[in-house]
């Protein structure tokens, strides 16, 4: 009997621990700590003289408010996922609320502690960071623009961490980079508003697909498209990059500005789903060629 208990005690700690793992997403928290990471990179023309350990730092403190904001988002969602996803750890009765809550507060403890090991600086942007986070999963889901301007926050924010971990300070070509990611992406939060546009006026979501319009908020979209390819020329004209920057940058520049052309031409919920798809992979391409302009 006593074995029986110590078997069942034991299949029940490893599911309770699978159930945290599913709560935190590692996959997307692998993926902020590499943005943390490729915001280093960027900041550095070369590698001599980088703290590698406080590169290890920002990408825990990346890894770890990231997985608190995918147990927060759970959590303030459990009520809907016991509906629509019952088998989602909190729902399903695997890990209990409180139990979520206790995971914030630990995994943004670590985070923050990582961050203040390398400066202030690093600890006020953490803060930041998850409090935009944290304000997007509790209000701004429903609130349209404005939360699409929080997604491409906390999308830009990751590299600006990353290059104030590595020098100590925002340097211009991160800061442009960003920009990029951040225009971009909003446009991709706009064109996902158009492929949605259904769910999202039943949930009373408040995009500007379902507020104005398809056409509408095509133009839209196609506006920050264009304007984060405005701002690619800036880098080369301003010597922040070297002749790498450029085969790469024009794949990204001719896949935003066709995708914005396709995307006025048809705004359909199939062809908006197309360019939403397409327009991760300019991204991808604009990331590359900033990279690769550091190689002098």
């Amino acid at each position: 009997m006593l074995r029986r208990d110590l078997t069942l005690n034991g299949s029940s700690s490893m599911n309770k621990l699978g159930g945290f793992i599913r709560l935190i997403r590692p996959v997307n928290c692998v993926m902020m700590g590499f943005a943390v990471l490729v915001g280093a990179v960027l900041a550095r023309s070369q590698f001599g003289g980088i703290n590698w350990l406080n590169i290890l730092f920002g990408f825990l403190t990346g890894f770890t408010l990231c997985a608190a904001a995918m147990v927060i988002n759970d959590y303030y969602d459990r009520s809907i996922d016991a509906i629509n996803e019952p088998s989602r750890p909190i729902p399903s009765g695997l890990v209990k609320p409180q139990e979520a809550l206790a995971l914030v507060v630990v995994l943004s403890a670590v985070g923050f502690f990582f961050a203040f090991k390398v400066s202030i600086l690093c600890f006020a942007v953490a803060a930041a960071s998850l409090v935009i986070t944290a304000t997007y999963l509790t209000v701004g889901k429903r609130s349209g623009l404005p939360g699409n301007f929080l997604v491409s926050a906390c999308v830009a924010i990751p590299f600006l961490y990353g290059s104030i971990v590595a020098v100590g300070f925002v340097k211009l070509n991160v800061v442009l980079f960003a920009s990029m990611a951040f225009l971009s992406n909003t446009g991709r939060e706009i064109t996902k508003g158009i492929v949605d546009v259904e769910g999202d006026s039943a949930e009373g979501v408040k995009t500007l697909a379902v507020r104005y319009g398809a056409k509408k908020a095509a133009i839209a979209a196609a506006a920050f498209y264009i304007s984060a390819v405005a701002l690619t020329p800036v880098t080369w004209f301003l010597g922040l990059v070297s002749i790498w920057f450029v085969p790469f940058v024009l794949v990204t520049d001719f896949g935003l500005v066709a995708s914005s052309v396709l995307l006025l031409k048809d705004y359909s919920r199939d062809n908006s789903k197309r360019i939403k798809n397409m327009v991760l992979l300019w991204f991808i391409f604009g990331l590359l060629a900033y990279i690769f302009g550091t190689f002098k």
